[in-house]
């Protein structure tokens, strides 16, 4: 009882959050179909406060969206004899499908080196790399390769400045979805912060799902690999003779 008398004194101890996230969503599913060519996910919400607005430090909103991760293998290459071929590779432990950043300010300002390294909110912080092979001393540059990649893609994004903020209470921000999106679970997370001092966080997710023939194929690939491999042979079989039929017909 002496116990949980004194865990109840401690927990009333606690301040309660001056400020905190109401948010809300355009919408929480994304499905993926055969004429699915990209998205746009509207986020907006509003500060709860049981305070008066405080005016300085001025408040910013950041708002992070992740895709599934997975380990992936980043390869250098190098001409040798007029050829290119793979040299040094690294495995990347922990990489976001796709990665989005949002800030109302420069993410710099609004996020302290310490905070960022905490919460794990820009896209190097996003990425653990951890196991480099001894003789590759630049494994930052793999790193910073894979970036570069995903970011000509689309697939990771710093957009600075894109959140509004009205009267430090209404915030919102558009996030663009390329065609290009692995299926799972996207982990939404709004970071209010005060002089580069998180203050409250918020977390949600949304759903991206393959909806009609792609969840079919994707299903099937998966729990009956045999039958899929044999159905596309079939179909690479039967696209190659139409093709030559069609050019036999044109050359008579």
């Amino acid at each position: 009882m002496r116990v949980l008398a004194f865990a109840f004194a401690l927990l009333c101890a606690l301040p309660a959050l001056a400020e905190e996230v109401v948010l809300g969503l355009s919408s929480d599913q994304v499905s993926i179909n055969t004429n699915f060519d990209g998205s746009e996910i509207l986020i907006f919400g509003a500060v709860k406060r049981e305070e008066a607005i405080l005016d300085d430090p001025r408040l910013q909103v950041i708002v992070t969206v992740a895709g599934p991760s997975r380990p992936i293998t980043v390869r250098r290459k190098e001409k040798r004899f007029g050829i290119w071929v793979n040299t040094d590779a690294v495995e990347v432990d922990h990489a976001p499908s796709f990665y989005a950043v949002a800030s109302s300010t420069l993410l710099g300002l609004a996020l302290s080196n310490t905070e960022d390294l905490r919460y794990k909110v820009s896209i190097p912080r996003a990425i653990r790399s951890v196991g480099a092979p001894q003789n590759i001393l630049d494994s930052k540059n793999f790193t910073n390769a894979l970036i570069r990649i995903k970011s000509k893609s689309n697939q990771y994004q710093l957009n600075e400045g894109t959140v509004s903020v009205d009267e430090q209470t209404l915030f919102r921000t558009a996030i663009e979805l390329p065609a290009a999106l692995t299926e799972g679970d996207y982990l939404t997370r709004i970071f209010l912060t005060r002089g580069g001092e998180v203050v409250s966080k918020y977390e949600t997710s949304i759903y991206v799902r393959k909806v009609g023939v792609e969840r079919w194929l994707f299903r099937l690939s998966r729990e009956n690999a045999l039958i899929y491999g044999f159905m596309s042979l079939a179909i690479a079989i039967a696209a190659g003779w139409g093709a030559s039929a069609i050019f036999s017909i044109f050359r008579r």
